[in-house]
């Protein structure tokens, strides 16, 4: 039995995770949300993350599982 991880959670995982471009953690903006149905079923992914580095700016969404673990990342 896994326990869903929160909000909260979600994103502290999603800032520990470096940029997709530069590798730093330094993030400006974090949206963490539910994932959508077809994502859910899918991926059997739980949370949805939009992240814009700090350093370089670039944009990169996160999937993460029920347990945190990161699905994808791009």
């Amino acid at each position: 039995m896994t326990t869903r991880i929160t909000a909260e959670i979600a994103e502290r995982i999603a800032r520990a995770h470096g940029c997709v471009r530069c590798g730093e953690r330094n993030y400006k903006r974090v949206k963490v949300s539910p994932a959508n149905l077809a994502a859910s079923e899918e991926f059997h992914e739980s949370w949805h993350v939009m992240l814009r580095c700090g350093v370089c700016a670039a944009e990169s969404e996160l999937g993460l599982d029920d347990e945190g673990d990161v699905l994808y990342a791009h």
